[in-house]
Order: structure tokens, then sequence, then C-alpha cells
């Protein structure tokens, strides 16, 4: 062997060493198991609907999670848009028709099942993926920092005295949770629902800004949804619509204030239909490990949620006696018939 040889072998060697490092770089990395590995490619391209205009509490609730699932590094980034109209019966159609699509859901909640009813729907949400329940919430009865009522009972009165000089806003349409509420509280009032002067705003930021501009007497909606303006006192609560008092929130429950009426809203995710059975799992699997991660746990304290998941089997079981409830609900209020 010649002296001159001895250099060649050794960059051929490291040639060849070179290109098996490259050609290691150059594979993608496994779409494994959603572990939440933190190195965000275990769910790449995910799309996220809003059937409501930004503010409202779909909205809110799919920015959070898409923020936590990043973070946790259960995904890429994850785009989240806006479709509203109709109640979110807009974005509901849109989702249907995305039919076989696993990489779009569709952030929604109990005022997607009462819109179905009220804006006569094609589409139903039994025509949807259930992917997972996520969230619940109670609803808060909110007046702007200068209102004349300081009290549930005050407003109650004049209410009473004169419905539709007494307008309520709410960010869901008629079949919505912020619509049922008032309903329901105008009934154990003695009060006819069909008098109750309803004005429906398109989420939780045009209803915001009705209520601070007077346009209406009170609004109701979701604790999460105006928990900086409560905490900077632009808004007063009057009252909360769950069971129990909500820590932190200085205001009495319905009951508590005299109307027997308890209710709380709730959120989840579904997806387009005809998904193939990976594609179901790995949408299913991606809000279950974000159920579980600590990013999650930090945005359900921030926002005053409720843990209250269920996965896909679970939760379309419940969306279908959510259905039967809703129906029930409005019709004895005379709403639907």
């Amino acid at each position: 062997m010649s002296v001159r040889e001895k250099p060649t072998r050794g960059l051929s060697a490291a040639l060849a060493v070179l290109v098996a490092a490259a050609a290691v770089l150059l594979v993608p990395p496994a779409v494994g198991a959603l572990t939440g590995g933190g190195d965000g490619t275990q769910l790449r391209g995910l799309r996220v609907l809003v059937p409501n205009s930004p503010g409202g509490g779909y909205d809110v609730t799919a920015r959070t999670a898409a923020k936590a699932m990043e973070d946790a590094g259960l995904t890429g980034p994850v785009e989240v848009f806006n479709l509203p109209g109709a109640g979110g019966t807009v974005g509901l159609g849109r989702t249907v028709n995305e039919s076989g699509n696993d990489k779009l859901v569709m952030s929604m909640g109990l005022g997607v099942v009462g819109s179905v009813y009220t804006n006569d729907s094609p589409s139903t949400l039994a025509d949807t993926t259930p992917i997972g329940r996520l969230t619940q919430e109670t609803e808060i009865v909110v007046v702007a920092k200068d209102s004349p009522y300081t009290s549930l009972g005050q407003l109650v009165d004049a209410w009473k005295a004169d419905p539709g000089g007494v307008p309520v806003g709410g960010g869901s349409s008629p079949g919505g949770p912020d619509h049922l509420a008032p309903m329901l509280m105008a009934k154990a009032a003695g009060l006819p629902p069909k008098d109750v002067n309803y004005v429906s705003y398109d989420g939780g930021g045009e209803l915001l800004a009705a209520v601070l501009g007077g346009k209406v007497a009170f609004g109701v909606s979701g604790l999460g949804e105006y928990a900086d303006q409560i905490d900077a006192g632009e808004l007063r609560v009057l009252a909360v619509t769950a069971g129990d008092p909500v820590p932190g929130v200085d205001a009495p429950t319905l009951k508590q204030a005299g109307l027997d009426v308890e209710f709380t809203n709730w959120r989840g995710v579904v997806a387009p239909p005809g998904l193939s059975a990976e594609g179901r799992a790995d949408l299913e699997a991606a809000f279950d490990e974000l159920r579980r991660s600590p990013e999650w746990a930090e945005a359900l304290e921030r926002n005053g949620w409720t843990d209250a998941y269920q996965p896909g089997p679970e939760f379309g079981a419940f969306l279908e006696s959510e259905n039967e409830r809703v129906a029930g609900v409005l019709r004895e209020l005379g709403l639907t018939s």
C-alpha cells in the first residue's frame, strides 16, 4: 500500500459517515403515539373552526386549547379560524361538509345544540364525529359598573314590572346557554318567557360592548369570558347560575337569590363525519392527552373552568341526551313546537 492511499481511504470513510448522518437527518421524525413528547411532531396541520366571532366562549376555548396543545408538544402549530353565523350552525354545516378531514375540529357547546332547533339547521350534531367534551362553567348575570341594579332582587323586580324595558343580552342565539338561562330565570320569577326582551349577540365580545354601552339592562354569559372585566371593576356580577357559590366571585347563586334555577354550560370538540379509524383515534388521543397536561390544568384554573372531560364515545351519548333535553326545555318554554 502506498503512502498516498492512506489519506484517500481515510477521506472515503469520513465521507461515508457524513452521508449516513445526512440520510438520518433527512428522514422525517416518526409520528408516534400522542404521548406529549414535547417535540411538536405528534399531530401536524390541525385546524380549529370557531363557529362564532372572536372573543366568544367557543373562541376563547379554542385558542386556549390550541396554545396548551402546542406548549405541551402534542401538536405542531394549530390554526384557529372563525366562521360565525346563525348561532354556530354555519360553522356546523362547514364541518359536516368536510367529510373525511381528520385535520379539522370544531369548538362547540350547548349553544350549538339549541341553535340547530331555532335556526332549522339542515346539519345536526348527529352528523359529526364526537371527539371530546372538555369543560363546564357557570353562567353569570352581569351589569355594568354604573348600573342602578346592585342586587338580583332589584333587577328581577324591575324586569317583572316592565319586561320590554329591561332587555337582557346574551352571546348566543335563541336556544343557546345565554338564552336558556335567562328564560329559565324568567319562568322561575313568574314572568312568561315569551314576554322577555332577549337580544342576541354573536359571542361574548359583542355582548360585552352592549352591556358596557347600556344597550341592554343586563347580560348573561360564561364566567370565563368576563373574568378580566370583573376583576377590573367594569362589570358587577349579580348572581351565578351554578348550584354552588363560585370561589372568588362575590355573588350568590340564583337559588340563594330566590330563583329556583340551576344551570351550567359546557364546551367540547367535534370533527367532520367519515373519518378513518386511525384519524379519529389520533384526534381523540390528542385531546385526551391535552386533558392530562399541566398546561391545560393551568388554563382551567385561569379561566374558571371545571374539567368535564368525556372521551369520544361517551361524549356522543351525552350529545344525544343533551339534544333531547334542550328540545324539551324549548318546548316547555313555548319557544319551539
